[in-house]
């Protein structure tokens, strides 16, 4: 019984620490594509424009991620998670630690951005193994009538790696010149990467592997090719469970990327203190995350608590124009808001992803529904909510935002019931 627990514990911790290190590592490039990489890595011009070609880079990374998800799916599920999680944080903490050593425009030209979006592929390469892996070493760990609120701790590594990527940029931009920081201040937060994922693999370093993947191989061998047995096997699963994901990644980039560079460059609100607000609201997600986790393993269930946190995102898209334009108290009010609410598109999400496949090909089917999700909730949402509050202002963006968590409701609707045998 020690033993289980210490088991769990370890794996808890290895799950929210790697994963929580992986965002560090995404935010930080999402949060200085917002504001800087426009004016250093792309020729002069209209700030506009700079800002969607700084966010285009953004969607590399989200096309990259189902390519991680297929590569480290096919080993995670044919030689075991912790080897496969290993290699995955190592390839995403050497392309964001290089990102500090890049030359800017001004001093190499075209090759500047392009070797920005060959990091930024590797960053998406490595996170496209890391959250599949992650869910199922939590997951599969849980003891009966846990499986949510286990899986809500690599979930609780998304605001845990925000408030450490936004508080560092915010403590940069207070103690720096706006001169000082575009110059080399936005550098420091890729530099300090290296040694956060050091200690990330120490500590899955020590991990074994889990109970069902164990009884998954004594029952039958590994699948030769995993991601063609979740194709045919497992095709509506996958789909719905891709529509089903495409919420938290919209309502997230646009609650952070976009809103962040919107606020600071067209509305006018310093950018300290939308950092700060920012840093704040954050902390409503992670008290969303949990309590819909909880509320999936005690009273409902996660497709169910889900299906409530997109109507409460398709609610909140309506008070974005209203709000982001009512001072940083509106600001806070709606970030609040639709950060509480991601909370509950994203909480469940690691258990009914999960359970919608069987171990043996749990951790390509976990990882591809949630990365294709994420090219289309989030890949091109910065770039596409950007010209859409360029050409009418924000409202448009809201309502953009409403129709993706609709999209998202209409899945969990239609796959009542779905669940793959454990």
């Amino acid at each position: 019984m020690d033993a289980d627990r210490a088991r769990r514990r370890r794996a808890l911790w290895a799950s929210f620490v790697g994963t929580g290190i992986e965002f560090y590592d995404f935010y930080i490039y999402a949060t200085a594509a917002s504001l800087v990489f426009g004016q250093i890595f792309f020729p002069k011009g209209d700030p506009g424009v700079q800002q969607m070609a700084a966010f285009a880079t953004l969607a590399v990374a989200f096309f990259a991620r189902p390519v991680g998800a297929a590569v480290f799916g096919h080993y995670g599920d044919r030689i075991g998670r912790k080897a496969t999680l290993v290699a995955s944080l190592l390839t995403m903490g050497l392309s964001t630690t290089l990102v500090a050593f890049l030359p800017t425009y001004e001093m190499a030209g075209w090759v500047a951005p392009l070797a920005l979006c060959v990091l930024r592929f590797g960053q998406g390469f490595g996170l496209g193994g890391e959250w599949g892996g992650a869910a199922l070493l939590a997951v599969e760990n849980a003891p009966p009538g846990w499986r949510a609120r286990f899986g809500s701790a690599p979930q609780m590594g998304a605001p845990a790696g925000f408030i450490a990527a936004n508080g560092l940029f915010l403590i940069l931009c207070s103690v720096m010149t706006t001169e000082q920081f575009a110059d080399w201040g936005w550098r420091i937060p890729f530099v300090l990467s290296a040694g956060l994922v050091a200690v990330g693999l120490w500590v899955r370093l020590k991990l074994g592997e889990t109970p069902e993947f164990k009884a998954a191989l004594a029952e039958a061998p590994p699948p030769k090719v995993p991601l063609g047995e979740v194709v045919t096997r497992h095709g509506g699963a996958l789909l719905g469970g891709t529509i089903g994901a495409v919420a938290c990644f919209a309502t997230y980039y646009i609650a952070t990327a976009f809103l962040l560079g919107w606020g600071t460059k067209s509305l006018g609100y310093p950018m300290g203190a939308f950092l700060g607000v920012q840093l704040v609201a954050i902390l409503f997600m992670a008290g969303g995350i949990y309590l819909a986790a909880w509320m999936a393993d005690a009273k409902y269930d996660p497709r169910r608590v889900l299906a409530g946190g997109c109507v409460l995102v398709a609610a909140s898209g309506f008070a974005m124009a209203p709000l982001m334009g009512a001072g940083l108290a509106g600001v806070f009010a709606f970030l609040s808001l639709l950060l509480f609410a991601m909370g509950f598109v994203y909480g469940p999400l690691s258990a009914w992803l999960t359970d919608l496949f069987p171990p043996r090909v749990r951790y390509t089917g976990a990882s591809m529904t949630f990365n294709i999700a994420g090219v289309v909730g989030g890949g091109l949402t910065p770039v596409i909510a950007q010209k859409l509050a360029m050409d009418a202002g924000l409202a448009p963006v809201g309502w953009y935002l409403s129709a993706a968590a609709t999209l998202s409701l209409v899945a969990l609707l239609l796959l009542k019931g779905r669940r793959a045998d454990a």
